[in-house]
């Protein structure tokens, strides 16, 4: 007579929301999450969250933002830090402090920043020789 809802549970605890801040909304204040961000509107504080964020061509963030990965199209100004990739269209306008893993720029977009680019250190192989990095601290004999 009643189903077993065990399939529609799982299901909907492996599934992340998005949260949408639709264009003609403002948000004055702190934003956490950890579902994705969707941001068509204007929020000035800081947005938190474990997911992705997407900032469209009207979106706008003032403040600080933290993430896994970020899609630009609108304009950020403040301070960035993300885990994973940050990507800049064309309409992309964005000033500040970034860390980020990797980057990827379409010819076109605006990138003011001062950038820090974090992730793993790949060991050169220059004709079968190794070369060691050189630390920042001399040693001295």
């Amino acid at each position: 007579m009643f189903s077993d809802n065990k399939k529609d549970k799982k299901k909907m605890e492996n599934t992340s929301g998005q949260n949408i801040i639709s264009e003609g909304t403002k948000i004055v204040g702190d934003l956490t999450g950890k579902g994705d961000f969707r941001i068509d509107g204007a929020i000035e504080g800081n947005v938190k969250t474990s997911g992705k964020i997407v900032v469209g061509k009207s979106g706008m963030i003032k403040g600080s933002l933290e993430g896994t990965d970020a899609y630009f199209e609108g304009k950020f100004s403040g301070k960035l830090a993300l885990s994973g990739t940050l990507t800049l269209k064309s309409s992309a306008h964005i000033e500040g402090e970034v860390t980020s893993s990797k980057l990827a720029v379409e010819p076109g977009a605006t990138f003011n920043v001062t950038c820090v680019m974090k992730g793993a250190v790949k060991e050169i192989n220059n004709g079968g020789q190794k070369r060691e990095k050189e630390s920042k601290s001399e040693k001295t004999a």
